[in-house]
């Protein structure tokens, strides 16, 4: 391998500040300046520079007693790192510190970023662009399996998370911006940077996305019968998630009807005293407290029902656990070992997140993977950092508020997809897959986000659009029966219109329109297309009620909800007023509970 220190010009960030770029008093590099540095900052050790994993909230398990996100108050740090510095690493160079150690692959990188960034002929410039983009994926793939390394240097991870090989590429003020990122998840939620996404692939949090399963390590002599036991294995981990969770949804849905109960019985439980009469005698039942025999029965006979429910799940969720003990002992004895921690199931993720990647560009978008101010074109709030990410995710839900409700055995639950955010140039967010196959009840769906798009907001709802088609689409029994949801709804929408084309892609593009313009009155939609967007993907009730002041398109369509309402039945009317509660109110583990 060629050394990088042989490679690299004493005054390569000086040349590379200038190349490219016209801007006057742009940067000529960082890294002259001292700084202090706290190694409890990401819980470092001597030298500052490795990374101590996610936090404890475990963001990969689903917890259906969430029904909304929290507010994010914090979108940077207040003070900035010094992992884009040099002198925070021994060897004085953020980029030689990423390189360095990576084979020929990191030589491969570090030959064709010098010419590509020195040379003068636009030809010459063209041809190492995109031999870059291949030997820029050849190293994260050597790179991958070392995320799982706590020890692993910062510029290493960063180059992985961020794209990020040389931060001379960045002008003061984007240096300054990633510097406050923050690193840690600290909103507990399931949205993953790349780095992060493939070190919960590796502990087997995350199933891997190419094909949902499991991977455990098989002795070499492996049959058929091992792949069974595995197969088997997988789908029980599927049924031991899908109990919890439901059983955990019950168990909240029970405390709060208790809570109601013991409410009604206080009520039920105050008399006035009589007036004029000695003795201390009381009034009796009012005409109101009468009223809440019948209310209060209707909740006991509710709470026995949930109560056999959740006996039901545990029951499963011990007879699953039983299972698993089973074939864990089993693959034991046939000498399968199901490690904590696998690298090798980041080999087979990393050929998916290429793919990924290259979808998120699209054919004719820009697959140059190196972050450098020449692509980089983002306001401070559209990129996909995750606390922006989680920000548009919540303003979505408040007003899309039925996007990530699922039913399954008559329950409805609220399950936020995983979301991995991909450091791409890319303008389109996806949905990879809208539930794992092996449990489809509980599981969470994968959306995809491009790191570094030209309209955040619109990525993600592009995304969200996605998963809304997807998630119907595999549901429904028919999906092109307008009976059975938005997809029969729509397909007979553009049938009737005969336009031809791809289906998802329109109703993408619609959904796109829908909550960028007709939620603020901007009347795009044809009448009847409207119409079924209202019905099917409605507006919280706050918008429904602003938008019937504006306009009496809007106004129509509101009077109409309520002519609706009346051939709801109860499980539905339930639902309806579940999705029209103030959004800040719905339930959150540990938030406004006794």
């Amino acid at each position: 391998m060629d050394s990088i220190d042989n490679e690299i010009d004493p005054t390569i960030a000086a040349m590379l500040a200038d190349v490219n770029d016209s801007k006057p008093g742009a940067s000529s590099g960082f890294g002259d300046d001292a700084f202090g540095f706290s190694d409890s900052d990401f819980g470092a050790d001597d030298d500052g520079r490795v990374f101590d994993g996610n936090p404890e909230r475990e963001p990969y398990k689903v917890d259906m007693r969430r029904e909304r996100i929290l507010e994010v108050k914090k979108f940077f740090d207040e003070e900035p790192s010094h992992y884009f510095d040099d002198k925070s690493y021994e060897n004085g160079s953020y980029y030689r510190s990423a390189l360095e150690g990576e084979g020929q692959q990191g030589a491969r990188v570090n030959q064709l970023l010098k010419k590509y960034l020195t040379t003068q002929d636009p030809k010459e410039r063209a041809q190492y662009r995109m031999q870059i983009v291949n030997a820029w994926w050849e190293l994260l793939r050597v790179m991958s399996p070392k995320v799982i390394d706590k020890r692993l240097p910062m510029a290493k991870r960063f180059l992985i998370r961020f794209g990020v090989v040389l931060p001379s590429l960045f002008t003061p003020e984007q240096k300054a911006m990633f510097s406050k990122v923050p690193f840690k998840n600290e909103i507990g939620e399931p949205i993953y940077y790349l780095d992060e996404w493939l070190e919960e692939v590796a502990k087997n949090h995350i199933a891997p996305s190419a094909t949902d399963e499991k991977h455990i390590r098989v002795s070499a002599g492996a049959d058929g019968e091992h792949q069974k036991l595995l197969q088997l294995k997988a789908k029980n981990d599927g049924r031991i998630q899908a109990a919890e969770g439901f059983a955990n949804a019950k168990q909240a849905e029970r405390q709060g009807m208790e809570l109601e109960l013991k409410n009604r019985i206080e009520t039920l439980c105050e008399h006035e005293r009589v007036i004029g009469l000695d003795g201390g005698l009381k009034q009796a039942y009012t005409e109101s407290q009468k009223g809440l025999f019948a209310d209060i029965f209707e909740r006991l006979r509710a709470l026995q029902k949930i109560d056999k429910d959740i006996s039901t799940y545990l029951k499963e969720l011990e007879e699953a656990r039983e299972i698993g003990i089973s074939l864990e002992q089993k693959l034991s004895d046939q000498g399968i070992v199901d490690e904590s921690i696998d690298s090798s199931l980041i080999d087979d993720e990393f050929g998916t997140i290429r793919q990924m990647a290259k979808m998120s560009c699209g054919k004719r978008g820009n697959p140059f993977p190196v972050f450098t101010r020449e692509f980089f074109h983002c306001p401070p709030h559209g990129v996909a950092f995750r606390e922006e990410v989680a920000n548009i995710l919540r303003w979505v839900e408040m007003n899309d508020r039925s996007v990530f409700r699922k039913k399954s055995k008559g329950m409805i639950n609220r399950i936020l997809p995983f979301v991995l955010c991909i450091p791409t140039y890319g303008d389109f967010g996806f949905c990879w897959q809208p539930f794992d196959r092996l449990n489809r009840s509980s599981s969470r769906g994968r959306l995809i986000i491009p790191m570094y798009p030209k309209n955040l907001k619109v990525s993600i709802l592009m995304a969200v659009a996605d998963y809304r088609w997807q998630y119907a689409k595999e549901k429904a029994v028919d999906w092109t029966d307008p009976e059975d949801g938005i997809t029969g709804q729509y397909y007979q929408y553009i049938e009737s219109k005969k336009i031809k084309g791809d289906l998802k892609s329109y109703f993408i593009a619609d959904y796109v329109t829908w909550m960028t313009k007709e939620i603020e009155g901007t009347q795009v939609m044809e009448k009847e297309l409207r119409g079924i967007f209202w019905r099917s993907i409605p507006f919280s009730k706050e918008r429904r009620e602003m938008l019937s002041k504006r306009s009496m398109v809007y106004l129509d369509l509101f009077r109409k909800d309520s002519v609706r309402i009346g051939t709801f039945t109860k499980d539905e009317l339930k639902e309806y007023n579940k999705v029209n509660e103030p959004y800040d109110s719905l339930r959150f583990p540990g938030i406004g509970e006794d």
